[in-house]
């Protein structure tokens, strides 16, 4: 399956909002709307505060860009690093060049939003907690799983979390470009079967509500750096950007 004409990352993910039938999840409490959890996309102005790291990889607002704390682990590929979201609830890995983005937005009541972005200034992916979640399927759509993992890490007493990379059709698109939709992060949503599938819906549960981490692939991005002759899923696949991506996304856990 190949892809043609121009799409931003913003674009695509305007379309996953809109096919998804569950609009932006509410903040708890009553705090109004919040912002999807990939709203950043590659045309948005470079981050101008970053994660200051303490010495557990906690980071804080401050005007200058700072990555997380490097932590010295036999877990840990060379060189990466672990950052604690700032309520030191929640814990990643991340290769030692990208970037916190700390907070990404305005947060959830009592919830994080961070962003994480590679030297090139190109989002990676965006976790969010404290988020109300919940979706309708009101039309089903042609789908491909081209990755999925559960995360015992993340379990929950109604099941346990997976990563997934997956797409969806929109026959209705008129435009090719807009067809096919893809994504990739946590959901607790249960895994397709058939052809069909409800739209990407990348929540997954998480006291004392939902959380979402996770980002798009948009093959026609042209940020500096993006891997070369890339323009199918699976050849994504193989780059080390989308296996570094995919190590963070499933490295999440508890923190402490």
């Amino acid at each position: 399956m190949r892809y043609s004409g121009t799409l931003s990352g913003a674009a695509i993910f305007a379309a996953v909002v809109a096919l998804s039938a569950c609009g932006a999840p509410a903040a708890p409490g009553g705090g109004g709307s919040a912002a999807p959890a990939t709203s950043a996309s590659p045309e948005t102005a470079p981050p101008t505060a970053s994660g200051t790291p303490t010495a557990t990889g906690t980071a804080t607002a401050t005007d200058n860009p700072a990555s997380a704390t490097a932590t010295p682990s036999a877990t840990l590929p060379e060189g990466w690093k672990t950052f604690t979201t700032s309520d030191g609830k929640l814990a990643f890995d991340l290769p030692a060049g990208w970037v916190i983005k700390d907070p990404a937005g305005e947060p959830a009541q009592d919830g994080v939003f961070v962003e994480v972005r590679n030297p090139a200034g190109k989002s990676m992916a965006t976790l969010r907690t404290n988020m109300v979640v919940g979706a309708e399927c009101t039309r089903k759509q042609p789908y491909a799983m081209y990755d999925s993992e559960p995360l015992p890490a993340l379990k929950q007493p109604g099941g346990t979390p997976r990563f997934t990379f997956e797409s969806r059709q929109d026959d209705t698109a008129t435009d090719p470009a807009k067809m096919t939709i893809l994504a990739y992060g946590i959901t607790s949503a249960p895994e397709p079967a058939g052809s069909m599938a409800c739209p990407i819906a990348h929540f997954f549960s998480w006291p004392p509500s939902g959380a979402m981490f996770g980002g798009i692939y948009d093959p026609f991005d042209t940020t500096p750096g993006n891997p070369p002759n890339v323009d199918t899923p699976q050849a994504y696949m193989e780059t080390p950007e989308y296996k570094n991506i995919r190590a963070m996304i499933t490295s999440l856990r508890p923190a402490g």
